[in-house]
């Protein structure tokens, strides 16, 4: 029971980020892309730059900050993800990973929402 509200939390999570990034002007590109490294949550483009961004969503902060789960493992898929996404698309240009972590009340709605630039 407890995976299955963390899946709906967390595309709850990913469901506020796109919006909260079409508000700041990215384009979404892509959303949910899968391949053998990991997913990626969110893919955008901003003034020609292509944005990979993993989007961390916790409700409450009692057991720790969405911040705290993206250690350097993570990042280091996140790494690979992004590499192997820009040999399949040949895509020659600048890129970079960010992160969004999202804190939300017991009721969903948003508490708090940060927008990490170029985390790796």
């Amino acid at each position: 029971m407890v995976q299955g509200s963390n899946l709906k939390t967390g595309r709850h999570g990913e469901m506020l980020a796109r919006k909260y990034l079409e508000d700041k002007g990215y384009t979404i590109i892509d959303q949910n892309f899968r391949n053998k490294y990991a997913e990626i949550d969110l893919i955008v483009s901003k003034d020609d730059m292509l944005v990979f961004v993993e989007v961390r969503t916790k409700t409450g902060e009692q057991f720790g900050t969405p911040e705290e789960s993206i250690d350097r493992r993570k990042i280091n898929k996140l790494k690979k993800n992004a590499k192997a996404y820009v040999w399949y698309k040949k895509y020659s240009q600048m890129y970079r990973i960010d992160a969004i972590c999202i804190v939300l009340d017991e009721c969903g709605e948003i508490m708090r929402i940060s927008h990490y630039e170029c985390i790796s």
